[in-house]
């Protein structure tokens, strides 16, 4: 008769074999999509989620600290996402170099479209303990950390939140506790308390420096903080700054930065870092033991889960297991929250790191979105804030359902839509000193989609999927304004981000093209003018490509510079192509910030119009 043990060791072994039931709490998701990344390149060859558009807000300043948070700090990372009151709320932590060394502050930046961000305002100040109180032996100073950012409770108040601790480690003894303050409608934020103290350390009211909540006399704001204190799915997010010693918490089992949704079935799904999942069939009161899921990849960065509006399920997240590169981000979709398919880019961009910095990760992580509860814009998007390189903070909007084929001619003159403001069916990338947006068109009537561009270190990018084919005209105007100083780069790309076709309008006014590995100047162009350009592109393996502008031939039968099957994208970009930083470029560097990244450049600004893509 075989021992209790030995059944044990073998349910053990079948989880770890792949004999899991998916959907239960030995495997809660899976992906089953067959793309994985190459983590050679930015991209990782993988297809874009259409329509996304990346938009920084802020730019990490330090020489000219006016320009961003009037405090010149560059290490900024742990975003935080909500939508209240007709606005976006983002929120970050910030210190002055590195991750984890004082002093550290938490601020706030909001937008009433997502797309333009006010200044940010700092809403937990580095900490200063009381007369009397001194560093704990063993630490160095204080920091701010944060896994929950917000908390619209149910009397409609909106809490801000944050964790005040220790450095080198805020973590259990290191922690000192988490405060709170009210946003309110005008803009200001109310007083800081005390919401809940460390459980792993004798902090009270009598030695921290804000008073606990209790002794507020707004009884809405008290309100609002008792029923967050009774939210077990909320106030699970702070677990790993204090894991409840108290008894504060009914599970002792949970990884790191949690984010959570509903499955269509009412159970509750927990993600962390690392792949750890786990599942909750009583609102979050408890939760099963936590395990790694094998199909997601993923390292130190966190993971982002929620339903979507339109009822399917999305899953974000950096694929690949070295912590200090975490680029692409990516997203999976689903339609019951257990299986996700397809996975897309949403930001396969990675700028050089103008700081060095310690801990400071190369790429776009630490996702998060709007947490259920915490609002929902208009329109049917996925929302998401996320850091980069930390040192920036970027946010992202993903139209659903997420989708990465198009049929049919694209024909895009951009007239019908509003000036500043979304650009369907476009993927932009758009630093906050090279922003891409539709404005009035110059020289004649209509609107057309500017590309401008005064960062030394990055540029603006625009990118139009279109159908698939191998036999594709690609017709455009493009206007080079009379103040323009740099270049715009035009590529027509296969599925993986080969570039077959490479054409630029350089800085010495001349159009270039490549035919196999060279490139040749095809004429001369004049700032202020438009100019069509036609490009008709066989891509396949023996392919080529011809180049008309303004009707004429001044280009046939080019080779293509990279042998592909097919094309089904148009990329625009006011830089040359990057591939660096790459997986081996060193991390953990002390170098001095990259020469000149703290004042604008001279101006690059270019027009497109009349786009028009088919077979």
């Amino acid at each position: 008769m075989k021992s209790t043990s030995f059944w044990l060791g073998l349910a053990f072994f079948q989880v770890l074999n792949g004999y899991a039931q998916t959907g239960s709490p030995q495997e809660p998701v899976r992906y089953i999509g067959g793309e994985t990344i190459d983590p050679t390149l930015h991209e990782g060859r993988l297809r874009y989620a259409i329509g996304t558009e990346n938009r920084q807000t802020l730019r990490a300043n330090r020489t000219h600290p006016e320009t961003a948070d009037d405090h010149g700090w560059t290490y900024n990372h742990a975003s935080n996402l909500c939508y209240w009151n007709g606005t976006f709320y983002q929120q970050y932590l910030s210190n002055p170099v590195d991750e984890h060394v004082a002093p550290g502050q938490t601020l706030v930046m909001t937008s009433k479209d997502g797309r333009h961000w006010n200044k940010p305002q700092v809403v937990f100040p580095p900490y200063q303990a009381p007369a009397g109180v001194k560093i704990p032996q063993g630490y160095k100073g204080y920091m701010m950390h944060q896994r929950m950012g917000f908390y619209v409770a149910p009397n409609g108040r909106l809490l801000v939140l944050a964790f005040y601790g220790h450095t080198e480690d805020p973590f259990g003894k290191g922690g000192i506790g988490r405060v709170v303050r009210e946003a309110y409608k005008d803009g200001t934020y109310g007083p800081i308390y005390f919401i809940r103290y460390t459980s792993h350390a004798n902090w009270n009211e009598s030695n921290t420096s804000y008073p606990f909540y209790k002794k507020a006399t707004d009884a809405a704001f008290v309100k609002a903080c008792d029923d967050l204190l009774k939210d077990p799915l909320m106030t699970f997010q702070w677990y790993d700054e204090d894991n409840g010693l108290d008894g504060f918490y009914n599970h002792k089992k949970a990884g790191q930065a949690l984010s959570y949704y509903h499955r269509k079935d009412g159970k509750v799904v927990a993600l962390w870092k690392k792949s750890l999942t786990a599942l909750s069939s009583d609102e979050g009161k408890t939760f099963s033991q936590p395990v790694k899921v094998p199909t997601l990849v993923m390292s130190g960065g966190k993971q982002w889960g929620q339903r979507t509006d339109d009822g399917r399920y999305a899953l974000s997240y950096n694929p690949i297991e070295q912590t200090q590169y975490r680029f692409p981000l990516v997203v999976v979709t689903g339609d019951d929250g257990i299986l996700f398919d397809h996975m897309l880019l949403i930001q396969g961009e990675l700028p050089p790191r103008r700081y060095t910095g310690r801990w400071k990760d190369f790429g776009p992580c630490y996702m998060r979105g709007i947490e259920e509860g915490n609002g929902n814009p208009p329109g049917n998007d996925l929302w998401m804030s996320y850091s980069m390189n930390k040192e920036d903070i970027w946010v992202s909007r993903t139209p659903v359902p997420v989708t990465y084929r198009v049929k049919g001619t694209v024909k895009d003159n951009f007239d019908a839509l509003e000036t500043e403001g979304a650009i369907p069916d476009w993927n932009i990338y758009a630093p906050k000193w090279a922003p891409v947006s539709v404005v009035e068109t110059p020289g004649k009537s209509g609107k057309s989609l500017l590309l401008a561009d005064q960062d030394l270190y990055d540029y603006a990018r625009a990118i139009r999927v279109f159908e698939e084919g191998t036999q594709v005209t690609t017709k455009l105007k493009v206007y080079a304004d009379p103040t323009n100083t740099g270049l715009l780069e035009i590529d027509l790309t296969d599925q993986y981000g080969n570039r077959p076709v490479r054409i630029r309008f350089n800085e010495k006014n001349q159009l270039m093209a490549t035919d196999g590995s060279t490139e040749k100047v095809l004429q001369s162009y004049e700032k202020g003018r438009w100019y069509e350009l036609e490009v008709q592109t066989k891509a396949t393996p023996d392919g080529h490509y011809s180049v008309k502008v303004d009707g004429k031939t001044v280009l046939e039968k080019a080779q293509l510079a990279e042998a592909v099957k097919s094309i089904e994208r148009l990329s625009l970009r006011t830089g040359p192509y990057r591939n660096l930083p790459n997986r081996q470029t060193p991390n953990e560097t002390n170098d001095p910030p990259l020469p000149n990244a703290d004042v604008p450049t001279s101006p690059t600004r270019f027009y497109l119009d009349e786009v028009v893509i088919g077979k």
